[in-house]
């Protein structure tokens, strides 16, 4: 059929994943260091991604395209958390697709899920999606290694003081945060490099996230508030060098915009694919020491 469809232009796309977080639908995706359509089946056209991108490079044209079936996006949206039905069921309202949108609802009614719009109040991704999960359960790792007695050991205990570590999953009020400076850290940079434990975890609270293949958009509101309520003095970037990574960068940085905090020493360690440490940005990120 013909209809309404974004564009990318891939000499004007530079793989920031920018425009990631904002298609709800999931039909983008970072391939080969370019932002792509990978879903015509799940682009419903109405161009939410447009004006997340720095370079202009995405744009809405008509053309001969498979049809968006709302169906399916929402049952591929069934087994991620609560919170992206929830933005993907708020896109299509703030953008006026009501044909859309009762599909949508009455599918859910259908199955017998409430539709997350008409939440009274929201509810946070820890108590809907993990509720009762043990892999989310606040524990602390006891260093019981005694450094004198036993060095051998100490060269390959892990430094980890805490869980949960991914950023969906902490809670801003962990204990483990407050007085501690914060790695913010790609799920990759712990598989590239080999000195991950004794030069970024020991002594250091950790967050994991990935800003190409996570659901973003809470991060950076998560992040603003662990600052706050933990008063974290320095934050670390560690991510990898690839460009899609640099999301973590954008993440974090906007973090320390909406926290309001002037004082945090913010740093950006990007690691080559080889693990080794490629460079040190301090904040902004063009200042590099």
């Amino acid at each position: 059929m013909i209809r309404k469809i974004i564009k990318i232009d891939e000499e004007k796309c530079t793989g920031c994943g920018d425009c990631i977080p904002e298609c709800k639908e999931g039909a983008l995706q970072i391939i080969d260091e370019k932002c792509r359509l990978v879903s015509e089946l799940f682009c419903d056209g109405l161009g939410a991604c447009i004006g997340h991108c720095p370079e202009g490079a995405i744009t809405i044209e008509e053309r001969e395209a498979e049809e968006y079936d709302e169906v399916k996006v929402i049952q591929s949206l069934l087994d991620k958390p609560r919170s992206v039905l929830k933005a993907h069921m708020k896109h299509l309202k703030d953008h006026g697709a009501d044909e859309f949108l009762k599909q949508a609802t009455d599918y859910l009614e259908k199955i017998g899920i409430e539709n997350p719009i008409k939440e009274k109040a929201d509810t946070n991704d820890e108590k809907v999606e993990f509720k009762g999960c043990p892999g989310s359960l606040m524990r602390f790792v006891d260093d019981n290694i005694d450094e004198e007695k036993n060095v051998e050991a100490m060269e390959h205990h892990s430094q980890l003081r805490q869980w949960p570590v991914h950023l969906h999953l902490v809670n801003p009020n962990m204990p483990v945060f407050k007085g501690k400076d914060l790695v913010v850290m790609s799920t990759c940079g712990p598989l590239a490099s080999a000195n991950i434990h004794e030069q970024y975890l020991k002594g250091n609270a950790v967050v994991v996230a990935c800003p190409k293949l996570d659901y973003t958009e809470p991060y950076s509101d998560k992040l603003a508030s662990i600052f706050t309520t933990a008063n974290t003095r320095k934050v670390i970037i560690v991510r990898m060098e690839v460009p899609c990574c640099g999301g973590l960068s954008t993440i974090t940085e906007k973090a320390v915009n909406l926290s309001g905090r002037k004082d945090i020493q913010l740093e950006e360690h990007i690691l080559s694919i080889d693990g080794t440490l490629k460079k040190v940005n301090s904040y902004p990120r063009n200042k590099v020491v």
